[in-house]
């Protein structure tokens, strides 16, 4: 009998377009490129609407993977979930997470101990111009995560940990195919499609792992009732693809190795303890760290004002993630870090989940 071992490499990058540090560990033999599954990464890009060093990196990891596995790039979006996120404000250091699946045999001491790091994939169909944002988009993420908790083989809601979705936004062209056809768009705000998509993707995971009713996960609901919320959602949304993609991070029997995931809740931009209870709770050698930032929008942050919204020059989600990059990477001392900006419904507003990737003793 086998069982299966998750792998997770963080790697540096020089650039949008350098794969050079998976492509040498590719060629060390340090890594399968058959056994990846997920792409997780930040670029130094703006992460607006205008942000293309997202589509730059995915490209340049497109490439790499088909000419490693020697096979068409068109057969990557089948098989990889290229996740990458704009922005590194602040210290935020640019990097990648490449997570990898591989396999393990079920005897050995490690995939005995218990529940160990699993991963689980799962893709939407493409989505039209009129339903970003809304119905359609929360109602197939909610089907694609449960897909790929199956995948992962969790069983269990309270096994999930982290879910990274990629999701579309709204282009002028966009909006403008969606007019032509009779059809009306959830905003001609591009920017603010962001949000939308977003929100929406973060309000089908809640439904899918019963954070939130599901007749309550409605797109009147998005960027609207800031009750709901996903504790375990991180959705970040692109100009490069029209699908979500998603990628479920938790622990499950039957997985081997010796990397396990757990996270919390931050409260507000400031909540480091959130981090460190996750990180007591692994017990181990970190390993990576996710989180989302976003800027209270009750304009305060434990009752200081706070003037990231009044900002017209630059935007509340580049100020977000430099001022969450800096206050996580004090806790675990490293600037490497997944933060990505924008968190509605993802976390309580104004804070945001944080799931932190350990590695423990082997049989520990």
């Amino acid at each position: 009998m086998s069982a299966r071992r998750a792998r997770v490499l963080r790697l540096a990058t020089a650039g949008p377009q350098d794969s050079a540090p998976l492509a040498s560990a590719i060629a060390k033999g340090e890594v399968d490129p058959a056994t990846i599954v997920a792409i997780v990464g930040k670029t130094e890009g703006n992460g607006c609407v205008n942000d293309f060093t997202r589509g730059y990196a995915t490209l340049a990891l497109k490439l790499l993977l088909a000419e490693s596995l020697k096979c068409p790039p068109s057969e990557i979006d089948k098989r990889v979930a290229i996740v990458m996120s704009g922005g590194t404000e602040g210290g935020l250091s640019p990097h990648i997470l490449v997570f990898c699946r591989e396999a393990a045999p079920l005897a050995a001491p490690s995939a005995a101990a218990g529940k160990r790091l699993a991963l689980g994939v799962g893709l939407t169909r493409s989505f039209s111009p009129e339903e970003i944002g809304r119905q359609a988009q929360i109602d197939e993420t909610r089907g694609a995560v449960t897909q790929a908790m199956a995948d992962a083989g969790i069983a269990s809601p309270s096994d999930v940990h982290f879910v990274q979705i990629k999701c579309p936004l709204l282009t002028k062209e966009r909006i403008e195919n969606a007019t032509q056809r009779g059809r009306t768009v959830a905003t001609e705000d591009a920017y603010h499609s962001m949000a939308l998509s977003r929100g929406a993707s973060a309000l089908g995971v809640a439904a899918a792992l019963g954070e939130v009713p599901v007749e309550k996960a409605t797109e009147a609901a998005v960027c609207r009732d800031w009750s709901l919320y996903s504790g375990v959602a991180s959705t970040s949304a692109g100009v490069e693809l029209l699908r979500n993609e998603i990628v479920v991070l938790g622990n499950a029997e039957g997985w081997a190795g010796d990397l396990v995931i757990d996270h919390d809740v931050m409260t507000d931009a400031i909540d480091a303890a959130a981090a460190r209870r996750a990180i007591e709770r692994l017990d181990g050698e970190f390993v990576a760290l996710l989180a989302k930032a976003e800027a209270s929008p009750s304009g305060e942050i434990r009752g200081r004002r706070h003037t990231m919204l009044d900002d017209s020059d630059i935007h509340s989600t580049r100020h977000a993630r430099a001022l969450v990059g800096g206050v996580l990477a004090g806790v675990v001392g490293d600037t490497m870090l997944y933060v990505s900006g924008g968190a509605e419904h993802q976390g309580p507003a104004g804070g945001g989940p944080v799931a932190v990737i350990g590695r423990v003793r082997v049989g520990g």
